[in-house]
């Protein structure tokens, strides 16, 4: 079964997956930047989707996830995974 995933949440995975330092990168609005401006590649989004599945039993298919350009929209999909799955 999916948990809930917060801003937060996200916030913290996305760094670690960049691999930023532990508040380091990702301050402030981030939400609604792409993920091209924030300096992410694929392979950091790769990560962030492998440990949202295995910290948070969320499942976001390839496609689904390279057609996601934002955290807010990752955060969309990542919710939408959990509502579906209750």
């Amino acid at each position: 079964m999916s948990k809930a995933i917060t801003v937060d949440d996200l916030r913290s995975i996305l760094a670690r997956c960049a691999g930023f330092e532990e508040g380091d990168g990702l301050e402030g609005e981030i939400l609604d930047k792409t993920f091209e401006a924030l300096g992410y590649d694929s392979l950091a989004l790769m990560e962030t989707a492998a440990v949202l599945q295995r910290e948070y039993g969320i499942v976001i298919p390839d496609d689904e996830l390279f057609n996601t350009d934002t955290p807010r929209a990752l955060l969309d999909r990542a919710k939408r995974a959990v509502a579906s799955a209750s």
